[in-house]
């Protein structure tokens, strides 16, 4: 199924981002004392010199931050029909599938490197929209990273590749002409396009609504005031901050949904 909103289209691809120093610091340990020669230091006088200096934890001794990284996916739950195909996809949807379900349908280049940024193992909210009341509606998880938005061989067996498609799947490939959103400018050489494959967490019994985070947003110090879904309204996939994620959760607790983020 895409997933992607049309409107999503001609963004064009953002600067990179500038790389990190490859310098470090030299650790405690590296530090050599200096000594001034020739000069006698009395048994039991520790000089300036001498100073005692205490260990500092090594990078490996320190308690290691989590790796999990956190987005917000959009989809449209309603009918709307691309090239013949019906694009609709819903938190019940994603619900209803037994295997991993492909991202697919991205065509936008900052939606897509946000898909390539994905790891294993991070949380998304899955959240509707162009719809009557556009909401984060559930959670999901990336259970595979990016690979190239195509059509599976036909030959491929769905143990082998989770997402290989079968007679009742839609066309969503970015090379097949007959696909919803389909890409001449892409090809199985150089695949411009990817999609990650998710799975259902959990679905909201309470939404949070559009114009709940807009409420959020405009209060001063809110963590949801600099969110990146509500500055860029058109990203399909944006990145959501530890702060935001963990803000969003203790509403969804205080709504009566019990989070199950492990």
């Amino acid at each position: 199924m895409a997933k992607r909103k049309a409107k999503d289209l001609g963004e064009e691809e953002p600067a990179e981002e500038p790389r990190r120093s490859s310098r470090r610091k030299p650790t405690a340990t590296e530090k050599v004392q200096k000594q001034k020669p020739g000069k006698k230091i009395p048994s039991g006088v520790v000089s300036q010199e001498h100073e005692v200096v205490e260990s500092k934890p090594t990078e490996s001794d320190a308690p290691k931050a989590s790796t999990r990284q956190y987005w917000l996916m959009k989809a449209e739950p309603e009918s709307r029909l691309e090239k013949g195909h019906d694009i609709k996809f819903s938190i019940d949807d994603l619900a209803a599938k037994t295997e991993p379900e492909p991202w697919d349908g991205i065509r936008a280049y900052p939606a897509r490197n946000n898909l390539r940024a994905m790891k294993k193992g991070d949380l998304s909210f899955f959240y509707h929209s162009s719809c009557k009341v556009p909401a984060i509606v559930g959670i999901m998880e990336i259970v595979q990273e990016h690979s190239p938005d195509r059509k599976a061989p036909s030959s491929c067996s769905p143990a082998l590749l989770p997402h290989a498609m079968n007679a009742n799947t839609p066309l969503v490939s970015a090379h097949d002409p007959d696909a919803p959103y389909y890409d001449p400018s892409s090809s199985p050489d150089n695949p411009k396009w990817s999609v990650v494959h998710v799975v259902f967490r959990q679905k909201l019994k309470t939404p949070i609504t559009l114009k709940d985070l807009r409420a959020f947003q405009a209060e001063k110090g809110n963590p949801l005031e600099n969110m990146q879904m509500l500055k860029l309204t058109r990203l399909s996939v944006s990145r959501v901050s530890q702060g935001e994620w963990d803000f969003l959760t203790s509403v969804m607790e205080k709504n009566g949904d019990k989070v199950l983020q492990d």
